[in-house]
């Protein structure tokens, strides 16, 4: 336990409380919705699954994506996976090994049972781990559940111990990293159903090196504090940017203008797709204002009235559509 690692599970302790007492449920729904498909799309892509945010939501809804049939199988393995949150116990050991099974099913021949031989975390060509051998496994994750009933670390420094002995232990053929991290968020959700939905591995996916190092760190010093404050630094990343914000006070005409932007266009084309004739009147009342309140940006802002000049939105854009879009 370190100062670092008490600030943030005060930090997210808080958060987490905030969260928890929204009432608006039906923009907790959608939220959560778009926190499974964030949480999917992270861990899968960590493990060089390439579907896009858009594809995992079409699978979810049951449209046919076309993908190479690994990747689509996956993806409909990790859905079948998170829907068992609220049936799983991170304490019970069998209940890991079915959760394997699902997640690895038509993907290896050793779904849902430990290893029967050795295993290396690779990094390129180099061995950066060599895992404990197979006939230790058993016995070693024996212990770490063992560990995890009788614990009094507080959830969120215990879910990171044991991901990040999982990863060492690394007990099965293939799949350790997204059943780690599926782990991790178990035992979060058990302490609060919320983080069955925080997407904390979108976040790992974007510190992906980061989270490799930590790993990395925590075995060569022998104590697993560097991977939990990493660990820590993603759940609180992740909880605060699940906390849905007040919705800006957008015009019938700037919401307009959001649902029809798709990646970047000229004036021409959005006046065009919104059947708008008068260039003043758009620039008045849809352009100006969108731009005003940071929805949307220029792609040559430099250069505000060229004739290559085009429209996209930015992050925040990205997110108003998403909360309080039609789509």
């Amino acid at each position: 336990m370190t100062p670092e690692i008490q600030d943030r599970v005060a930090a997210i302790s808080d958060a987490i409380r905030h969260l928890t007492v929204l009432t608006d449920q039906a923009r907790m729904l959608r939220l959560r919705r778009a926190n499974r498909v964030r949480t999917i799309y992270g861990s899968l892509a960590i493990e060089g699954n390439t579907l896009s945010e858009a594809q995992i939501t079409a699978i979810l809804e049951g449209r046919r994506v076309i993908a190479p049939p690994r990747e689509v199988q996956e993806v409909k393995n990790a859905l079948s996976a998170y829907d068992r949150f609220e049936i799983w116990q991170p304490e019970i050991e069998k209940d890991l090994l079915e959760a394997h099974r699902i997640l690895m099913t038509g993907l290896i021949d050793e779904a849902g049972i430990y290893r029967h031989g050795g295993v290396g975390v690779m990094a390129g060509r180099q061995v950066i781990h060599m895992a404990p051998p197979a006939e230790r496994v058993p016995q070693l994750m024996g212990d770490l559940f063992s560990w995890l009933t009788t614990t009094d670390a507080h959830p969120l420094i215990a879910s990171s111990v044991f991901h990040y002995e999982f990863e060492f232990i690394h007990p099965f053929a293939d799949g350790n990293g997204r059943m780690g991290r599926l782990w991790q968020s178990l035992i979060l959700a058990r302490w609060n159903p919320l983080f069955a939905d925080i997407p904390v591995e979108s976040l790992v996916f974007e510190h992906q090196n980061e989270y490799y190092r930590a790993l990395q760190e925590s075995t060569r010093l022998t104590d697993s504090a560097p991977f939990i404050s990493f660990m820590l630094r993603m759940i609180l990343a992740a909880v605060s940017v699940s906390v849905p914000q007040d919705a800006p006070q957008v015009s019938p005409q700037v919401s307009k203008l959001l649902t029809v932007i798709r990646g970047e266009m000229s004036r021409e084309a959005l006046q065009s797709v919104l059947g708008l004739s008068d260039r003043k009147s758009f620039r008045r009342r849809y352009l100006l204002p969108a731009l005003a309140d940071g929805l949307i940006e220029m792609t040559l802002p430099d250069k505000p009235n060229s004739r290559l000049q085009q429209y996209r939105l930015t992050d925040k854009g990205r997110q108003w559509l998403k909360q309080y879009g039609d789509g």
